[in-house]
């Protein structure tokens, strides 16, 4: 390694996907493992979405698409923009990428001058913090904790402001807590980046269907920062699409140009079935997405009961995405004779060892006396899950 690059010297391994690999490594030597680190829905992409996937290879879609993806699906997207969210997006300011990760990438490298400022909101997804260290840029961590349901105020935020600060990264449902920041929350954190007209919002909504508290509410609404925000989204969560890597941002038609001028350099368009398949997931109806979101949260509700019975474990009720952040801090320092939990990492490898149950430490999050646990996955293996964890933190003391 020590040939390689600066910047892949200081870019962490992603430790969601590492956590992930460990556990299917003991799957394929015969263990039982019930996997809850992973963040994608456990269903299969809707039927009439397979089917445009085939009719699209049987109707020869397989030579390059345009760098910014096909016009219909682009279109497509401006529409949901439209019926979902009354924002007005025409399909010229929309990029389509390889999932919302590459989007996110784009619009940090798009944006960024080497030492510019990303105010980060903690817990944060893993790749925030890495993305904005690879564009050049210095992550400022704002933190949240569990009896705040891990979300910072407008004026936490405005404190945090210097000449430097270029962005703020928001994510909303958020991934790993679940937490929703609502209309008037979002509306208070627009009128403190109003006052400052070089900061720009990078809003990841690839959450937005599985919400279950109302109406998805998007800070691009705002009219005194709209043209500051870029919208990040994608069909991965809300169409059980994660496979198909479709990404796209809705921006200012001057980050779009500059998004659409870097992909055609780094990795052209996306993948031509994969638009094709997309285009039918937006244009269709949300009803698949719906009978998910009901699955998801009666596994929210079951998640959150049997957490809460189990000793020292603090959870709150999260209002979106299918994760729930439990604070296990209480377990610092405890031991079953072997071994001693020092840190989140070292419960999460406890339970993976002893309950046969992945999970993700906080630490990957900017939270370390958390872990995150996903319930995309069914309610019976969530119910045994929950059982050997309990009966594994029971033999420590």
């Amino acid at each position: 390694m020590e040939n390689v690059s600066n910047r892949i010297k200081l870019l962490a391994d992603s430790q969601t996907l590492a956590m992930s690999q460990k556990s299917k490594d003991m799957q394929a030597q015969g263990i039982d493992v019930i996997n809850l680190s992973v963040g994608e829905p456990d269903f299969f992409t809707p039927p009439h979405v397979k089917e445009a996937g085939k009719k699209a290879i049987d109707d020869n879609f397989s030579f390059y698409a345009p760098v910014p993806g096909y016009p219909e699906l682009r279109k497509a997207i401006s529409e949901k923009f439209k019926n979902e969210n009354e924002l007005d997006y025409s399909p010229d300011q929309i990029i389509v990428s390889n999932g919302a990760k590459h989007s996110i990438a784009n619009t940090l490298m798009c944006l960024l001058n080497d030492g510019d400022e990303v105010i980060v909101l903690s817990p944060y997804w893993v790749s925030y913090v890495e993305l904005v260290k690879l564009a050049g840029g210095k992550n400022v961590v704002l933190e949240a904790g569990i009896e705040n349901d891990f979300k910072v105020s407008a004026r936490e935020i405005e404190a945090a402001i210097t000449p430097k600060t270029k962005a703020l990264m928001i994510c909303s449902p958020s991934n790993p807590t679940g937490s929703v920041y609502s209309k008037e929350e979002l509306k208070a954190i627009a009128d403190v980046l109003a006052k400052h007209p070089g900061i720009f919002v990078i809003s990841d909504e690839i959450y937005e269907h599985i919400n279950y508290v109302g109406k998805h509410e998007s800070i691009a609404q705002f009219e005194n920062i709209h043209d500051r925000v870029v919208v990040v989204n994608g069909v991965s969560k809300g169409y059980a699409m994660t496979g198909w890597r479709i990404g796209y941002i809705a921006a200012p038609l001057w980050i779009a140009k500059a998004c659409n001028k870097l992909q055609g350099q780094f990795t052209s368009g996306a993948s031509s079935i994969a638009q094709k398949a997309s285009t039918a997931a937006l244009s269709g109806d949300n009803s698949y997405t719906e009978k998910m979101k009901e699955a998801f949260k009666r596994r929210r509700d079951l998640m959150v009961k049997n957490l809460s019975q189990i000793e020292g474990v603090k959870v709150n009720e999260p209002e979106g995405a299918f994760y729930v952040f439990p604070d296990i801090s209480y377990y610092f320092g405890k031991s079953d004779g072997n071994r001693t939990i020092s840190n989140a990492s070292d419960f999460c490898f406890y339970i993976l060892e002893e309950a046969h149950v992945a999970c993700v430490t906080g630490e990957a999050f900017g939270a370390p006396n958390y872990a995150r646990l996903s319930y995309a996955t069914s309610d019976e293996k969530l119910e045994e899950a929950l059982k050997r964890i309990k009966t594994a933190l029971s033999k420590l003391s």
